[in-house]
């Protein structure tokens, strides 16, 4: 999986965007059925001239659609809109669903993964009671789980959690969708002569995440990947540690605590 994704959501112009992106150096796109783009993500990826095979692409179920069988055509319909044979990773999008439909989601995505249909099986928004709840019905576990996840919003326990389980973080919102006015990130910014969206980036690759900035303007496409030829030091980490509202720093619906 490499290690920084490019978000479609709510990209309107998502065929040129994910081709930019491409350009860009991005090789790691992450869609969604309810975002309504897989097939333009599709398109870019035949008409990119890379090898399907270099490229990581994401997309997700959401709840109104959850359940074994409705998942596993689920699963089919996603290719067929992306015009693939394979997808790289599925997630559950959230856990609203309830118990018995998580699971039976769940389980729907990995006999697709034994079919073939889905490389890996990973969640979305998912608390620690979601995750203990795949774990305690003697499930494997998954993959990923994507929380959102910046400074102001950092869910440490789900992310201590993952870790401890072996669980890939990758983290949405990671600029915070441009409120990137704090004082703290500001002078980071400055202080590096970076722009405040990549010391942003930089600081969650740094804490082991899986980025997932999106944006529809080419040259901001471009500027949040340029962020492999600095680094941010140990008083940068923590100055920016520091800025941890927990919930209230959420910008997004974070629904962690579904019940």
């Amino acid at each position: 999986m490499p290690l920084l994704g490019f978000g479609v959501y709510q990209n309107y112009n998502t065929k040129p965007s994910v081709l930019e992106a491409f350009t860009a150096g991005y090789r790691h796109v992450d869609s969604a059925q309810v975002y309504r783009n897989e097939a333009a993500v599709g398109e870019a990826v035949r008409d990119s001239n890379l090898g399907r095979g270099d490229l990581f692409i994401t997309t997700k179920c959401v709840s109104q659609t959850h359940g074994y069988d409705s998942t596993l055509a689920g699963v089919d319909e996603s290719l067929a809109r992306f015009g693939f044979e394979y997808l790289d990773l599925f997630l559950i999008h959230d856990p609203f669903s309830g118990t018995e439909r998580r699971l039976a989601t769940y389980r729907a995505l990995l006999d697709a993964q034994k079919a073939g249909k889905i490389r890996t099986v990973g969640v979305s928004n998912y608390g620690i009671k979601h995750l203990d709840e795949i774990k305690n019905a003697g499930l494997q576990m998954p993959a990923v789980n994507q929380i959102e996840l910046h400074p102001l919003c950092q869910q440490r326990s789900i992310v201590e959690y993952c870790h401890a389980h072996s669980i890939v973080v990758q983290a949405y919102c990671p600029i915070i969708r441009g409120q990137m006015s704090h004082p703290t990130i500001q002078a980071v910014a400055k202080k590096h002569e970076r722009n405040p969206a990549q010391i942003l980036i930089r600081w969650s690759l740094q804490k082991g995440f899986v980025p997932l900035p999106k944006s529809a303007t080419p040259s901001r496409i471009r500027s949040n990947a340029e962020i492999y030829d600095f680094s941010l030091d140990a008083e940068d980490m923590a100055q920016l540690d520091g800025l941890d509202l927990g919930k209230a720093g959420a910008v997004s619906w974070n629904p962690i605590d579904a019940p």
